[in-house]
């Protein structure tokens, strides 16, 4: 009987061990300035999230995300940047020099997240959860390029994605925001 007991505490320990996030909200990182990121601070906004590269063909996209941030930005809807170096070390920099292209290029107001992998081994848990359908519960959808988009609804589940070479203000995203 005690290795009855013993097997089933093991198997209940382990399981609870390997517990998954279960949602977009689940997660915690760290902004560009290094401080702590709540994402369940989002709860009850879409959230827009992009990996973004400083020298990349897509890079001019800072200016229609940041348009797109005014316009819908307001209350209902925010847009999250991960800068990743992860195709032709398009973004290089450090946070802080990140930062300051972004501030100074293209006037980014949303919310920039601190330097992270979205592919490969050393994948951060937000991008490893979104990209496998295994952990969101919804789809595959690994990181193809920079500027690749991810909406986010408001109880924190993965709804869809766009490639990276989609424009932020494409009728799929506007639908999507505006709910038509």
């Amino acid at each position: 009987m005690k290795t009855v007991s013993l097997i089933v505490f093991l198997m209940i320990a382990g399981i609870s061990g390997f517990t998954q996030q279960t949602n977009f909200h689940s997660f915690k990182t760290k902004d560009i300035d290094g401080k702590p990121f709540d994402l369940a601070s989002l709860k009850g906004k879409k959230v827009l999230v992009v990996n973004t590269a400083s020298n990349c063909g897509n890079t001019h996209q800072y200016k229609d995300l940041e348009a797109l941030y005014l316009k819908y930005g307001k209350g209902k809807f925010v847009i999250i940047g991960f800068p990743a170096n992860n195709f032709g070390s398009q973004e290089p920099g450090s946070n802080s020099e990140i930062k300051q292209f972004c501030t100074e290029k293209f006037q980014v107001t949303f919310p920039m997240m601190q330097k992270i992998s979205v592919q490969g081994k050393d994948i951060d848990p937000i991008y490893k959860w979104m990209t496998s359908k295994a952990l969101n519960g919804k789809m595959d959808a690994p990181v193809s390029w920079n500027f690749q988009k991810f909406m986010i609804d408001e109880n924190g589940s993965l709804v869809d994605f766009v490639a990276p070479g989609t424009t932020p203000n494409d009728d799929k995203i506007i639908n999507w925001i505006t709910g038509k």
